[in-house]
């Protein structure tokens, strides 16, 4: 399938702005996952093509947050090992599990994250106590949270970001850099099972992943510098986005 260069050039910009938005408050897919389907490519080729390019922009945004030593590595290489196996086993799995059940309950969850950033007094930009230890939270939060990306998908880096919240206390602007580095994890896992199965238009995904660099490495920035004041508004409009989104397409409103 060969696209014009106008069309990869819109598709470049569509990744630019996911790039961006996903390194704040995640959500990116909603943009980059109806662009690809317009173009008359098969939906498993779309999404398959759809993780080329969000590596893109999650590896540069977790890039720019190691480089300002947001993230320590050696701390959380247990977490990364978890998220990589819970994703691995999401993807190769998810062909053989009903996932509508899944996907009638999701809106609601996420319709729970935006509501507790929007009225949470506790969200600051200061560290809270930590619940859960990094091994325990590694073989829970981490593999469920890959597995649930491996197999679906929507608002990871979101309930990555609200797990290092509430259960190791991060603060608001270290819990979305951590969130980014796993959820790079994630897509890397789940890449390479698309790779595999020849599911990637890699001109295309290539593409739009220089897009994803571009706007990744703006929102990381972003974060940073804005901390509670851009990312807690970012996650709850993106989230109520997707809760909309999701109930458009399972017809509650038709």
């Amino acid at each position: 399938m060969e696209l014009g260069l106008d069309m990869l050039s819109l598709l470049f910009g569509v990744a630019l702005v996911a790039g961006f938005i996903d390194a704040i408050a995640g959500g990116g897919g909603l943009l980059t996952i109806p662009a690809l389907l317009a173009t008359g490519m098969p939906p498993a080729v779309a999404l398959g093509t759809n993780k080329l390019q969000a590596c893109g922009g999650s590896f540069s945004a977790s890039l720019y947050f190691l480089r300002q030593k947001a993230v320590n590595l050696r701390q959380i290489w247990l977490l990364i090992l978890m998220t990589f196996v819970g994703a691995s086993l999401g993807t190769l799995l998810v062909q053989n599990i009903d996932v509508n059940a899944l996907k009638a309950i999701l809106p609601f969850l996420i319709l729970l994250i935006a509501i507790y950033f929007l009225f949470s007094p506790s969200i600051s930009d200061s560290d809270r106590k930590q619940r859960l230890s990094y091994p325990l939270f590694a073989f829970t939060a981490a593999v469920g949270i890959g597995f649930y990306d491996g197999v679906f998908g929507p608002a990871t880096g979101s309930f990555l970001t609200l797990a290092f919240l509430l259960l190791l206390g991060f603060n608001l602007t270290k819990s979305v850099a951590h969130a980014k580095v796993l959820n790079f994890t994630s897509n890397i896992a789940s890449l390479l099972f698309f790779a595999l199965g020849g599911d990637i238009l890699w001109k295309v995904g290539l593409v739009m992943m220089i897009g994803q660099i571009i706007g990744g490495t703006l929102g990381a920035k972003m974060a940073i510098s804005k901390g509670k004041q851009i990312i807690r508004p970012l996650i709850v409009t993106m989230s109520l986005i997707m809760v909309g989104k999701m109930l458009i397409d399972q017809g509650y409103f038709s």
